[in-house]
This record gives C-alpha cells, sequence and structure tokens, in this order.
C-alpha cells in the first residue's frame, strides 16, 4: 500500500508544528522518520494514523483520501512505545482486541490470534498476563495485536525505546524479519539513528516540521545535505574551509590545515565558504600523502570492539576511531592521519 502525504500542515494552538510536508511512502517499503525531540516525527505519524486531523494537505492510502477517515476505518496497525496492553486481559485476549471491535467471528477470530503469536513467536505464552512477560516479549504481543487485523500500513511509534541495549538488538532483528516476509508497508519513528541506518529502506530526517533530508541510509550518512543532518547522523569533524577549485575531476578546499582534495559535488564553486567534515572513522593513521596532516594524541577511550582517539591538530581537537585496537597509544604521541577524498563531507555554511 503506498502512503501519499502532500502538503501536509499542522499546528497546536499558535505552534506550527508540521510546514507544508510532502512525501511518497512506497509500497512494501520500510520507512522511517527521524529526528530530535519536537521536529514533528510523531506528530506526522498520528497524522497518518488518524489521531489528529490536518490543518491542511491530504493523506492517501493508494488511491484512497484518508485525511478526514476516523483511525478504525484506516485500516492501519499501530505499536505504541508504551506497548498499551490491557493488564486485565491474557497475551490471547490483547491480541484479539481488535478482531472483537471488528466482530469477527470466534472460530476465524481465535485462527489470526494463533497465526499473529506464530509470526512473533509468542505462541506458548498465550494464556500469560502482561505482567508476566518481559518487555522484549511485551513488544512482541504489541506487534502481533498489530498484525492480527491484517493492516494495510503498519505504524510503529518508537517501539524498541523501552528495551535494553541486548533486546533492541534481538528486536531488530525481529522486525527485519518479518518485514521480510509480510512486505508490510511499515512507518517507524525513532530518534535513534543506528536503528534507522540498520532497517530503513528510506528516512526523512526532520527539523523543525520540514524534511531536511529524505534518502537511502547510505545516502544519508556518506552525503548529508546539511550539518544538521551530518551531525544528526553519526559523529563528524568539522573545519572551516573555502572551496580553491571545483571542477570535473575534484574539489580542493583550503582549511586552516591545509588544502583538501574531495571528489566531484554538484553545487560547489570557487571561493564559496564551506564546512569540510570528516567522519571519526574516516580518519586514518598514516595512509597516502593526499589529505593528510599532523595531530597529537591528547587522549584514548578504549570501548572494546573501538578505540577512540582524541587528537589536537592545528587548534582543533578531531575524534578518530581505531578498529580492533591492539596496543595501547600513549598521550603526547604525534600521529600523520589521513582521509581518502571520498569519505570527505563539503557543505555550504
Amino acid at each position: 500500500m503506498q502512503i501519499s502525504i502532500r502538503n501536509l500542515t499542522k499546528s497546536f494552538g499558535s505552534t506550527p508544528v508540521l510546514h507544508s510536508i510532502s512525501l511518497e511512502i512506497r509500497d512494501g517499503e520500510l520507512f522511517f522518520l527521524l529526528g530530535p525531540s519536537g521536529c514533528g516525527k510523531t506528530t506526522l505519524l498520528r497524522l497518518i494514523a488518524g489521531f489528529y486531523p490536518p490543518d491542511n494537505g491530504d493523506i492517501r492510502f493508494g488511491d484512497r483520501d484518508v485525511s478526514a477517515v476516523p483511525p478504525h476505518q484506516r485500516n492501519a496497525g499501530m505499536v505504541f512505545q508504551s506497548y498499551a496492553l490491557w493488564p486485565h486481559m491474557t497475551v490471547a485476549e490483547n491480541v484479539a482486541y481488535g478482531l472483537d471491535v471488528r466482530n469477527v467471528p470466534p472460530a476465524e477470530r481465535n485462527n489470526r490470534v494463533r497465526e499473529a503469536l506464530a509470526m512473533v513467536r509468542m505462541e506458548e505464552l498465550a494464556a500469560r498476563s502482561p505482567n508476566q512477560l518481559s518487555g522484549g516479549q511485551q513488544q512482541r504481543v504489541a506487534l502481533a495485536r498489530a498484525l492480527v487485523i491484517r493492516p494495510d500500513v503498519l505504524l510503529l511509534d518508537e517501539p524498541l525505546s523501552n528495551l535494553d541495549a541486548r533486546l533492541r538488538l534481538e528486536m531488530r532483528d525481529e522486525i527485519r524479519r518479518l518485514h521480510s516476509e509480510l512486505k508490510l508497508t511499515t512507518v517507524y519513528v525513532t530518534h535513534d539513528q543506528k536503528e534507522a541506518l540498520s532497517l530503513a529502506d528510506r528516512m526523512a530526517v526532520l527539523k523543525g516540521g520540514v524534511v531536511e533530508q529524505l534518502a537511502d541510509p547510505r545516502t544519508v550518512y556518506r552525503r548529508p545535505s546539511s550539518r544538521f543532518v551530518a551531525d544528526f547522523i553519526g559523529e563528524a569533524n568539522w573545519l572551516e574551509g573555502e572551496i580553491v577549485r571545483a571542477d570535473a575531476d575534484a574539489v580542493v578546499i583550503r582549511t586552516g590545515l591545509g588544502e583538501f582534495a574531495s571528489t566531484p559535488r554538484v553545487g560547489l564553486r570557487p571561493s564559496m565558504p564551506v564546512w569540510l567534515g570528516i567522519r571519526p572513522e574516516a580518519l586514518h593513521a598514516g595512509g597516502a600523502e593526499l589529505n593528510r596532516f599532523d595531530a597529537e594524541l591528547h587522549q584514548t577511550n578504549y570501548l572494546g570492539e573501538i578505540e577512540e582517539y582524541v587528537l589536537q591538530a592545528g587548534g582543533t581537537t578531531f575524534k578518530c576511531f581505531v578498529q580492533n585496537p591492539e596496543l595501547a597509544l600513549a598521550a603526547g604521541t604525534r600521529l600523520k592521519v589521513s582521509v581518502r577524498p571520498d569519505d570527505l563531507l563539503v557543505l555550504p555554511r
């Protein structure tokens, strides 16, 4: 089911929340809405669900305009951050709730509940109450309750935020598996960048009620449209720079640490002031002469699979991630570090 959002605007009182949002979410896509608190992502999800009416614009499920359709008539399954399970009902009764509201006959209802619980691997716990379940199990029940109605679209509102780190990873795998099996158009709200990068087919990064960038995860991470997007999706070291040369062969940027060469980019021209960004994992000790500069190790933070170096160079602090570190380096060690041209972020300022 394709979801089309056109010129959607929403305010609460005198406070504007969404500013003329337009999006096309493809049939069967796992689509993420992400951004900082207050950016409008949850409001947009609730507009899609029908919990809020839009001030302007429209929402379509396929060819059907659902802008004024109440939530229970949109055939959208919703999974809330808080799970929202009834404590006085069993797991099976919670899952069956949406079918009871729709007056589904008992025999069909029971079959569909068993089917939904099997999807999330919870059929053996059907008779338990929610307070006898772990957080991950409760989240699976919430997913089963959303899926049992056989929705046209599935809406997930920060579904993993209440889980610990290990359970979040497990549930990511479950959501990926379910989406792969069901091919259900899914809109997923989160502020967790790793969640979005690891799961999304495409994502929209929101800021202040507008879409800053809409693209697949790799493009958003490696070619962010703005410094805001680059800082929100991961980490970056920044230098002020100016374009010296921009042609079909390369872009050359002058900075306080010298000149850096990047691969060709659209929209850059000589004398343009820019931000030059370097992801911590893109900095390498040694390497080629190109894009190489001297730095001094100020601090190390050992994190197991990586070691974080805090470097000083030309009055600027840099972070550098070293994979699978073996030897600890002492503070004050002098290093030559470099970055590949294709790994540089070059953004107007």
